[in-house]
C-alpha cells in the first residue's frame, strides 16, 4: 500500500474530481496537471517555508511537462488568511495575466489552500485551481470539499466561498518534513472521522497511533485515504453544508472560538483547537446524558497520547471566561436564528447535529474546565 497511489473520487457530477494519495506526487505533478490545462501555464501560490522545502521539486516537474509557471510566495501563518493578503494575491494573479480556464495551484497547508481557493473563486469571477496539500491537516480536511475563505476579527473563515478544486495531489512524502506538533495537529482531524460515524476506524487509530507518529508510510496512507473517503462521501451528499456536512465540524464550534481567543496565533493552531473542542463536545455529551463518561475519557486519553491539548487549561496564556468564549461561539458560521449549532455524540462513532443545548449546561461546563 505504501508504494501505490490511491485515488478517492469526490462525486459532484460535472464538478467532481479525484484526490490522489501517495508518494512522489509533487515530483510528478506536471503529468497529473497537464490534462487539466487549457494552455500550458499555471500560477503557483505557496508560503515561505513550503517554498524552501517543496517548490523546486514542483517547478522541476512542471518544467519537465513543459508547463510555464509563475510563483507567489506568501508569509507563513494563519495571519495570511486576511483581506490584505487576499487583495495582494488577486492583484498578483491579474498582473500575471491569469485568464479564465487557467489553473491556480495551491502548494501548502490549509492557510494557503483556503486563501488560494477563495482568490481563484473571485478572480475574473472564477478561475480553476488545484490543491497540493503539504500538511496532514490539509491532506485529510481543508483541501477536500471546496471550502475556501479568510479570517476576520469576528472569527475564523467567516468570509469565503464554496469552490471546488480540479484535483488534489496529497503527497505522503511531504509529511516527512513536518514538525511533530504540526503533524499531530493534523491528526486531530483524522481522529474526527472516527468519532463522527466510524468507531472501527477510531479503534484502528488507537492501535496504530504510534506507527503514524513514527513515520510508517502504510499507516499514514491508510489514515489519509480513510479520512478522504469519509469526507468525500459527506460532501457528495451535502456540498454546501445545509445538513449532514455540519457533522464535519465536530469540535469546531469550541475550537474556532479558542482560535479567535488566542488571536489565530501559534499559541493554539487549528488542529489543537479542534482537539480541545472534540474533548469538550464529548464532555458536554456526557454531562447531558447522551454518551457515557467512559467514552469521553477514552477520547481525551487518545488525544493526550497524541500529544494534543484536550483541556482549556492546556491552552497557553489567559483565555476569556465562559461568557467570553460563548460570545465568540456566537460568531460561528453555523449559528441559526441566534442558536449555536453543536455536534454532540451518543457515543464514539455516533455524532449528531443539535441546536438544543441548554445554555446553563454549556456555561457550567466551560467554567469547570477553565482550570480542570
Amino acid at each position: 500500500m505504501s508504494d501505490a497511489v490511491k485515488t478517492v473520487r469526490v462525486d459532484l457530477a460535472d464538478r467532481g474530481y479525484d484526490i490522489l494519495v501517495g508518494p512522489n506526487l509533487i515530483a510528478r505533478a506536471g503529468e497529473h496537471l497537464k490534462p487539466l490545462l487549457r494552455r500550458a501555464r499555471v500560477a503557483i501560490v505557496t508560503d515561505e517555508t513550503v517554498a524552501r522545502l517543496h517548490l523546486p521539486a514542483l517547478q522541476a516537474s512542471l518544467d519537465g511537462a513543459r508547463i510555464h509557471h509563475d510563483a507567489k510566495i506568501l508569509p507563513q501563518g494563519e495571519g495570511t488568511k486576511s483581506f490584505a493578503e487576499l487583495q495582494r494575491l488577486t492583484e498578483w494573479l491579474l498582473e500575471a495575466g491569469v485568464e479564465r480556464g487557467d489553473l491556480v495551484l495551491a502548494l501548502g497547508g490549509g492557510v494557503i489552500g483556503d486563501l488560494t481557493g477563495f482568490a481563484a473563486s473571485i478572480t475574473r469571477r472564477g478561475v480553476d485551481f488545484a490543491q497540493i496539500p503539504t500538511t496532514l491537516l490539509s491532506q485529510v480536511d481543508s483541501s477536500v470539499g471546496g471550502k475556501t475563505g479568510i479570517n476576520t476579527p469576528q472569527g475564523k473563515n467567516l468570509v469565503g466561498a464554496f469552490y471546488q478544486p480540479r484535483i488534489v495531489l496529497a503527497d505522503t512524502g511531504a509529511l516527512e518534513t513536518l514538525p511533530m506538533r504540526e503533524l499531530m495537529a493534523g491528526y486531530a482531524e483524522v481522529v474526527k472521522y472516527g468519532l463522527i460515524d466510524d468507531r472501527p476506524f477510531f479503534d484502528w487509530l488507537e492501535t496504530n497511533l504510534d506507527a503514524i507518529k513514527n513515520g510508517d508510510v502504510a499507516a499514514r496512507t491508510y489514515a489519509i485515504v480513510k479520512s478522504c473517503q469519509a469526507k468525500a462521501a459527506i460532501v457528495a451528499k451535502d456540498e454546501r453544508e445545509s445538513n449532514v456536512r455540519a457533522l464535519l465540524n465536530l469540535g469546531h464550534t469550541f475550537g474556532h472560538a479558542l482560535e479567535a481567543a488566542t488571536g489565530f496565533s501559534d499559541r493554539l493552531v487549528h488542529g489543537e483547537g479542534v482537539a480541545v473542542g472534540m474533548a469538550l463536545a464529548f464532555d458536554l455529551s456526557a454531562r447531558l446524558g447522551l454518551c457515557s463518561g467512559q467514552d469521553a475519557i477514552r477520547v481525551r486519553r487518545h488525544l493526550e497520547r497524541a500529544g494534543l491539548p484536550s483541556r482549556l487549561a492546556d491552552v497557553p496564556g489567559t483565555l476569556p471566561d465562559a461568557e467570553g468564549l460563548i460570545a465568540l461561539m456566537g460568531q460561528d458560521k453555523k449559528v441559526v436564528d441566534g442558536k449555536l449549532t453543536f455536534i454532540l455524540a451518543r457515543g464514539i462513532g455516533e455524532a449528531f447535529i443539535t441546536r438544543d443545548v441548554d445554555p446553563a449546561a454549556l456555561r457550567t461546563l466551560l467554567e469547570e474546565r477553565e482550570t480542570a
